[in-house]
């Protein structure tokens, strides 16, 4: 069994206005640059085999401390990348219910299935992301690896991975925190359950308390 410790960047520049980043490469404010160092300094005190992140910088930037701390190299991966979010990228809920109302309404209506106008939709993120996820639990079958990603993606992951529909990522997690750790034990028997209601990490490092994941076969 592989244990996962997915764990979202740090706060980007387009936080505050809750922008969609997606694809975009936005940089990380002085908060979201400690908030990396703070997932750093957790992360030397746990037996992690090895650290991965998302190819955008927000995630490379957040990962690198941990990889540091640890002594480990830092293994980049564009599968790992948010959802592209098309005409979408950089604009507000508003802004995109003022640009194309009508697509922005069949998107809220169905977030994990409908893309926004020239995006990706989740189902298709969801599935090149469980794809690298497959790969780097074949390259640490016993281990510990610490995965820097994105809020939307991994929602779509958690939903998929506990046979949620991907279109009710939104209302079953309403949000992730930043450098938050959610704790995922990936096993290759899909007949198998269990729970796990303890956590190693600080409040201020919590991400969901949700039951340990034993994956589903693909």
């Amino acid at each position: 069994m592989t244990t996962l410790l997915l764990a979202r960047h740090g706060e980007t520049t387009w936080h505050a206005e809750n922008r969609y980043a997606g694809s975009t490469d936005v940089a990380l404010t002085e908060r979201g640059i400690a908030q990396g160092e703070q997932l750093g300094r957790w992360a030397e005190s746990q037996p992690i085999d090895a650290v991965y992140a998302s190819d955008l910088s927000r995630a490379v930037i957040t990962a690198t401390p941990a990889a540091t701390a640890l002594g480990i190299p830092l293994t980049i991966d564009a599968a790992l990348r948010e959802v592209h979010f098309g005409r979408g990228e950089g604009l507000t809920s508003a802004e995109m219910r003022t640009a194309f109302p009508a697509e922005a309404a069949r998107f809220v209506a169905n977030p994990g299935t409908v893309p926004l106008p020239e995006g990706e939709s989740g189902e298709a993120a969801v599935e090149r992301a469980w794809r690298a996820l497959e790969k780097i639990v074949a390259r640490h079958p016993d281990g510990t690896v610490l995965v820097v990603m994105h809020s939307t993606l991994m929602r779509l992951i958690l939903c998929r991975a506990l046979g949620i529909p991907l279109d009710n990522y939104r209302t079953t997690f309403p949000g992730v925190l930043n450098v938050g750790i959610t704790t995922v034990s990936w096993t290759r028997n899909a007949d198998t359950a269990a729970n796990d209601t303890s956590s190693t990490t600080s409040t201020a490092l919590l991400g969901y308390n949700v039951p340990t994941v034993l994956s589903p076969s693909p």
